[in-house]
């Protein structure tokens, strides 16, 4: 898996700031590359200290990257943390499924 797009956004809080990471990454999936989200969330107080790490992802979302890329930018406008990816793109992803179907007989076919 590699990561080919990732978005940064800093949040403060109380003394703290929370770094987000929102990453597309790619895989090979039956011979097709297939899309994926990750996000990231460090936890970083004022003197730069990592005192937490979150981080939760979703490997094979769909093999149009358009789809990915858009669910990546609703992840990275609400600030969305990584304990709620499948509450959030849970749906989504499931209607997903024909995408690979697609591509797979694409692929077949020639």
């Amino acid at each position: 898996m590699e990561v080919i797009e990732n978005l940064t956004k800093n949040v403060e809080s109380e003394g703290e700031r929370y770094q987000y990471n929102y990453r597309m990454t790619r895989s090979m999936y039956s011979n097709i590359h297939v899309y994926g989200i990750e996000i990231e969330r460090l936890d970083i107080k004022e003197d730069e200290k990592i005192t937490n790490i979150e981080r939760n992802q979703i490997a094979l979302i769909s093999p149009k990257r358009y789809k990915v890329k858009e669910f990546l930018k609703i992840l990275y406008d609400n600030t969305v943390s990584p304990v709620h990816l499948i509450d959030i793109l849970g749906e989504h992803v499931d209607e997903c499924v024909l995408d690979f179907e697609d591509s797979l007989l694409l692929k077949a076919m020639g």
